[in-house]
């Protein structure tokens, strides 16, 4: 992907492994993205993991692994580079939230649990940075094809694309900076599923 990415549209990219589970290695990452000594304009919060369950049912830890996965992902990660983008009195934080943060649905479990939390720690960090002039955007996307419907005998459109949770993303991002999308919710066509 760096390589592609490098070809396709002439940037340097830099990429680093990080379990984003893992306060320390999001940590590690934070100072790598730090060392390279670039204004950061835009953070996009979207590392994350689910597994479905009913919550009286689902495996011991479970609601700890999406909690980490889902929520300290995101909280250490803005931690760690908060204080250049609040120095630059601009920005931009995207939380990769879900459908899931505001409707909770049978086996949704933890995975819920954790985007309700994400959707509280959004909401937070908004009204913290607005005196910084950093905008922050709560983005909830409904069933997009991705890995994590891999199995899931449906038809691809019963799923929303990728590349229009992207754009919705860009398009809010490219709003002047007197105004702030505060949440972006998105569905399939067809509805929830």
């Amino acid at each position: 992907m760096k390589a592609e990415m490098e070809q396709r549209h002439g940037v340097n990219v830099y990429v680093k492994s990080t379990d984003t589970a893992d306060k320390n290695q999001v940590g590690e990452f934070g100072k790598f993205v730090l060392g390279l000594n670039r204004p950061i304009d835009v953070l996009v919060n979207n590392a994350g993991n689910f597994m479905p369950g009913a919550t009286m049912e689902e495996p011991d830890g479970a609601l700890e692994n999406m909690i980490a996965g889902n929520v300290y992902s995101a909280y250490h990660l803005t931690r760690a580079l908060i204080d250049g983008i609040k120095k630059n009195r601009s920005g931009h934080i995207f939380n990769m939230c879900s459908i899931a943060s505001i409707k909770a649905y049978p086996n949704g479990g933890s995975y819920a649990i954790s985007k309700f939390a994400l959707l509280g720690f959004t909401k937070v960090l908004r009204e913290e940075m607005k005196e910084f002039n950093i905008r922050v955007t709560a983005v909830m996307p409904g069933a997009t094809k991705t890995q994590s419907w891999n199995g899931v005998d449906l038809p691809d459109s019963r799923f929303m694309k990728t590349e229009d949770v992207a754009e919705v993303i860009f398009n809010a991002y490219s709003i002047s900076d007197r105004s702030v999308v505060e949440e972006v919710i998105i569905r399939p066509q067809l509805g929830d599923i």
